[in-house]
């Protein structure tokens, strides 16, 4: 399994801007990591720096993060941005290598049996990317998808702690994350809860990584925009 979790990390590379690809085609690459941080006990802001540092994503997202995380701009520069779960001292959280055109979009989500939910949208380059932590109800976080989707601009991502088993059951949506394992539960099930779901996007690479202090196994995902080349008509 350590060889298993060696290659798939040897996989995710920044990739150099555009990319040729067939026909004048080009393709825009965006990398992003998502991380559940756990809280308090957790991940502390130097290991977000060192996971920054060492993978260089255009994107981060937390989720369970703290006020401790808001030192992550001082170690590592970039656009920060965290919003707490109503009631909670935790919660979602995004770091951005470059600015963004908005702030960060907080949208409430139908309410669990324990406590309230948001998700955290930006939009960097035309895609809509969604940072969520779901609730554990199987019924209820796909619920919770749905509205999330239909807050979303056509071109989207949404990643993050689905809290979820089985497919996800997110309409125009494709499941591109890694398959491995992101979470055990009790120190004895392996969960794959952590995930990457996409619209008008292309997966170009996918992988999860050293957990550290946290119990959950960042993922990381590089996602492709194909933009066609413009055509001069003849006058």
């Amino acid at each position: 399994m350590r060889r298993t979790y060696r290659r798939l990390i040897q996989r995710v590379r920044r990739p150099a801007a555009p990319l040729p690809a067939e026909d004048g085609v080009c393709v825009r690459a965006l990398t992003i990591i998502s991380w559940n941080l756990l809280r308090l006990t957790g991940a502390t802001p130097e290991d977000v720096a060192q996971l920054i540092r060492g993978h260089r994503p255009d994107v981060l997202l937390m989720q369970e993060a703290t006020h401790a995380i808001d030192a992550l701009p001082a170690l590592v520069g970039g656009h920060y941005w965290r919003t707490n779960l109503p009631g909670r001292i935790h919660g979602l959280a995004v770091w951005s290598r470059n600015p963004l055109a908005h702030p960060p979009l907080v949208l409430p989500l139908q309410r669990g049996s324990v406590f309230e939910r948001v998700s955290l949208i930006v939009e960097l380059n035309g895609i809509g990317i969604a940072n969520v932590h779901l609730s554990h109800g199987q019924m209820l976080n796909r619920r919770q998808l749905r509205r999330i989707g239909q807050a979303l601009p056509f071109r989207a991502a949404v990643l993050g702690d689905y809290n979820l088993v089985g497919p996800a059951l997110l309409p125009g949506f494709q499941d591109v994350g890694p398959r491995h394992p992101t979470h055990v539960m009790g120190d004895i099930v392996p969960l794959r809860i952590d995930r990457c779901l996409v619209r008008d996007l292309t997966c170009m690479h996918s992988a999860v990584l050293p957990r550290h202090r946290s119990d959950h196994r960042p993922i990381a995902v590089t996602l492709g925009v194909q933009t066609a080349p413009v055509l001069l008509r003849a006058a």
